[in-house]
């Protein structure tokens, strides 16, 4: 079965998060438990942190089907240390909070090696904050989101991935979520249909489907290769209404969060109808009219 939602507001508190993901017709959602632009927040409530676990259960939201994502500043392989102590403080804060709500994987982005440290090198320090934090905390798993390769972020190669995981430590906890606008802006052709099909036997023989754990549905506004993060509504992009179609067919996907994070949330539930809608036909149909 296909878990398809996307990334809603928390405006009022965490327990508005799946109010929201049932508004618009999602079976699946994303979320920041935190501020999402500083390096700490404040501390969840108990009261707010019960009424979203019994919302979550209310609506038919299992932890299999949250994808939270972490803040945005970040960088667990930072070469300076001072911010590479805040990352990792700010990192278990992260997954601490987590553990309040009763869910079972954080997404974040991998880091950046900002041109002071070599690609091995800051992946290195990534899997050790990883191995560090996931020490400190239980039951809860650390997704790997895949990145566009903007500047000095990694993350965007299936080798990066793979070198991290493999240097962890609890491998039953830490996961992947691939997002296809940075993946296809970061050179692999999910277009295609021969692309599409080589991009996942690359992904299972270098890292492993096994560790696949969510996907961010977005079109890009970029070409193949770009190394540019420019996200687009479902069919408004580069990688087009085939590419959406064909993925919510594969099995390969069922049973794991599908998140959009396309630019306008006012047109969230029409694209969550359109690619239910797709599910059991032969080829796409014409998307829905945005005006």
């Amino acid at each position: 079965m296909k878990y398809i939602g996307a990334h809603v507001s928390v405006s009022g508190g965490v327990a508005s998060a799946p109010l929201n993901a049932c508004a618009i017709g999602a079976k699946a959602f994303a979320l920041f438990t935190g501020n999402p632009s500083r390096w700490a927040s404040k501390a969840i409530p108990e009261k707010e942190s019960m009424l979203f676990r019994e919302r979550c259960q209310e609506l038919g939201y299992t932890p299999e089907v949250i994808l939270p994502h972490d803040n945005f500043l970040i960088n667990l392989g930072s070469p300076d240390s001072k911010k590479l102590a805040m990352s990792r403080k700010s990192f278990l804060e992260e997954m601490q909070r987590c553990e309040q709500l009763g869910l079972t994987m954080l997404n974040f982005h991998p880091g950046s090696h900002l041109n002071e440290l070599s690609v091995e090198e800051s992946l290195d320090r990534i899997a050790e904050s990883l191995n560090m934090t996931l020490d400190k905390t239980q039951g809860v798993t650390a997704v790997i989101e895949t990145t566009a390769g903007q500047g000095s972020n990694l993350g965007w190669d299936f080798g990066h991935v793979a070198h991290i995981i493999d240097k962890i430590e609890d491998k039953s906890r830490i996961g992947v979520c691939v997002d296809t606008c940075h993946t296809y802006s970061a050179g692999y052709d999910l277009r295609s249909a021969e692309g599409y099909d080589q991009t996942w036997r690359d992904f299972d023989e270098i890292i492993g489907l096994g560790y696949l754990r969510g996907m961010h549905l977005n079109d890009d506004k970029r070409e193949q290769g770009s190394r540019i993060d420019r996200h687009e509504l479902i069919g408004r992009g580069t990688l087009g209404t085939e590419f959406f179609h064909r993925l919510v067919n594969d099995p390969r996907f069922d049973d794991i969060p599908l998140i959009l994070e396309t630019p306008d949330d006012l047109l969230w539930a029409q694209e969550i109808t359109w690619l239910y809608d797709q599910i059991g036909k032969p080829e796409s149909t014409p998307l829905f009219e945005i005006d």
